[in-house]
């Protein structure tokens, strides 16, 4: 079989049950209706693919329009989603062709300047120039062991349960508070918040259904809030149940505090874990005992730069730098050669140029590196950046890194 015999175009909106049986096939999952009533009300039928061979829906992408918070600014960002070739379909060449001609029809359209994705399988979206930009922790541990340091304020506010309908604004309020500065978090329009929360029995695993909590202040005003399962178990000591954390976001230390507190002293609780969270979530150094919170990282969100000369413009650098990057790109041909970056905390400007290179690097480097996660010098030390000029490489990492880790909350 040939991709002579497949056809690649666009879907129709009334494709997408077709496009979407599909995917869940080639992941090997089971069809809820559910799930996809949910995914179509965010389908972008105009920004997606799917390859068709006869009657049949053998490969499937999609993009969807977000914005993305990055160093010192919100941009547009394109979230590919709904990746997936056909069992029957494999290596044929269809993802090259799906992914070459998503970011061909975004460069040649003047469209977003970055890509980003969550990856099923971490080496496959490197030979497309994606970095590992914003990786996730997964934070476990004994709530017995997680007794706090003497001196942390728990504020004079109180935690209050409240339902999903009733916690949404509030919960909306505190995150976009707190978007603008939080590097690798996305828009969430109401289908988002709606995403968020969705809470069907068949993900439940035999946890409860999501609950939901706000920190409110003595004057009113909500602070935080926080979201989380249990799952209730008994062992031959007595009880052994389970925290399943997904949010706690608050705008003051207190408020984050005493989320926590709240969550990991409940009754018959005996172990948590937060499943996706920032590698510098503050919880590790609230509590006394550093081995209380057992944390193990992970790749969750990747980047391209489809236009590195845009993207690279659109961020803001922590001090001032002044470099040109020898780019190497053999999917996006139009980034490769050299770029002069001038660039620093109150903005940045990248140009072609024919000015010696100061820096080597590849397109999946620079995706890497691009939110201030990875660290351009440790790239160096595995051979992946290449140092031209002396000096170059220390001023470009220290420029190109964040006060702030990035990670994004959700999987799209």
């Amino acid at each position: 079989m040939t991709l002579s015999n497949v056809l690649l175009r666009a879907p129709t909106a009334e494709e997408f049950p077709a496009m979407w049986r599909s995917l869940i096939d080639a992941f090997g999952e089971p069809l809820h209706e559910s799930d996809q009533d949910l995914e179509q009300r965010a389908f972008e039928p105009d920004r997606s693919l799917i390859a068709v061979d006869g009657e049949d829906v053998v490969a499937t992408a999609g993009i969807l329009s977000r914005e993305l918070t990055v160093p010192g600014a919100i941009m547009a960002m394109a979230g590919v989603t709904l990746v997936s070739v056909a069992p029957t379909h494999r290596r044929r060449g269809l993802l090259t062709t799906m992914m070459t001609r998503q970011l061909t029809e975004l460069h040649e359209q003047g469209g977003e300047s970055v890509a980003t994705l969550w990856a099923s399988e971490a080496p496959i979206y490197q030979r497309f120039g994606y970095g590992n930009a914003a990786p996730r922790a997964v934070l476990t541990g004994a709530t017995r062991e997680t007794a706090f340091r003497p001196e942390v304020d728990l504020g004079t506010g109180r935690v209050r349960r409240l339902s999903e309908d009733t916690v949404r604004p509030h919960a909306r309020a505190v995150y976009e508070e707190l978007r603008p500065s939080a590097v690798g978090w996305l828009d969430r329009s109401d289908i988002w918040w709606t995403r968020r929360h969705y809470d069907p029995d068949h993900q439940r695993e035999g946890h409860t259904e999501l609950r939901f909590a706000v920190h409110e202040e003595r004057d009113g005003q909500v602070t935080g809030w926080a979201s989380y399962r249990i799952k209730g178990d008994f062992g031959p000591t007595g009880p052994n149940g389970l925290m399943a954390i997904l949010d706690v976001s608050a705008t003051t230390p207190p408020a984050y505090a005493a989320l926590w507190r709240f969550l990991l002293d409940h009754d018959l609780v005996r172990r948590f874990r937060r499943r996706m969270c920032s590698t510098d979530e503050a919880l590790q150094h609230l509590v006394q005992n550093p081995r209380a919170v057992q944390t193990e990282l992970s790749d969750a969100l990747w980047v391209r730069l489809v236009d590195v000369d845009r993207a690279l413009a659109a961020r803001r650098y922590s001090t001032e730098l002044d470099v040109v990057l020898d780019v190497e790109d053999d999917r996006c041909p139009w980034n490769a050669g050299r770029w002069r970056l001038s660039a620093g905390p109150d903005g940045a400007e990248c140009v072609s140029t024919t000015a010696p290179a100061d820096l080597r690097l590849t397109s999946t480097e620079l995706g890497a590196g691009y939110l201030g996660g990875a660290s351009l010098t440790a790239l160096a030390r595995a051979g992946r950046v290449s140092e031209l000029t002396t000096g170059s490489l220390q001023r470009t990492a220290t420029a190109f890194g964040w006060h702030t880790a990035p990670w994004c909350p959700e999987v799209f």
